[in-house]
């Protein structure tokens, strides 16, 4: 009777450590192509704010909506782009107040309002920067928030939307006159941030200095609280930091 000739125990060891081996080399590039497509989920996402931000002006006579998320709807600044509910709110009240927004109207899909990699229970990762008519008053600058499209100089170098990581009760805040963050940026698809501009178009920046990314991966309570208010917030030299 013939013996069937079946694999040795070695010969099965080398087979299981080749593919080990493989599988070390090839699931960080899936992780990077991965991550590169969530990368352009969340740059469409911030484009098609920014065109619903315009769709906005174009019905307003050029008004440009109100970036303060916590303002009262009634304000002379109008309705909010998207309302903020408190932290411990509800994930059915989160949603009511993307909905109770101004840009909710010509930008009415829920996702494109959370990055794809945004935590679980969040409804808008996103956020509008001061200038745009967020704080009146801008820490170190002698420029007041423009209210208008029509004031814009650059549209293609006004950066509109960022991804903060979360939203916030207000808009995205940094300093002027100091070398220091204050709002609280992301690290993201490759340890970086998209951004939207005023003519629509979106950029991916990657940060280059080691210290914006120890910021962007802080603990967002540690941050409001500690991180921001201490020395670990100024980095001068940071071209990340003028960039912004």
């Amino acid at each position: 009777m013939r013996k069937t000739k079946g694999f040795t125990l070695i010969e099965l060891l080398v087979v299981i450590a080749i593919i080990s081996v493989l599988m070390a080399i090839l699931l960080p590039a899936l992780n990077r192509m991965k991550e590169q497509g969530k990368r352009a989920v969340c740059q469409n996402n911030v484009k098609q704010l920014a065109l619903a931000w315009n769709m906005y002006a174009d019905e307003n006579d050029h008004n440009i909506t109100n970036a303060n998320t916590n303002e009262d709807p009634y304000t002379e600044d109008g309705i909010p782009w998207v309302i903020w509910e408190e932290d411990g709110s509800t994930e059915e009240e989160k949603i009511q107040g993307l909905h109770d927004g101004a840009l909710y109207p010509y930008c009415p899909v829920d996702k494109l309002y959370k990055c794809p990699t945004g935590e679980r229970g969040e409804i808008i990762t996103y956020a509008i920067v001061d200038y745009m008519n967020g704080h009146d008053e801008i820490s170190g600058s002698t420029l007041a928030p423009l209210k208008k499209r029509t004031q814009i100089r650059n549209a293609s170098r006004q950066i509109v939307f960022l991804d903060e990581g979360r939203l916030s009760p207000s808009s995205w805040t940094i300093f002027y006159y100091q070398e220091r963050w204050w709002d609280q940026i992301t690290a993201r698809h490759g340890n970086g941030t998209n951004f939207s501009f005023a003519d629509s178009h979106t950029e991916y920046w990657k940060w280059n200095d080691p210290r914006t990314v120890d910021i962007a991966k802080m603990d967002y309570n540690y941050w409001q609280g500690t991180g921001r208010n201490g020395t670990e917030s100024y980095t001068p030299g940071n071209m990340d930091l003028y960039k912004v």
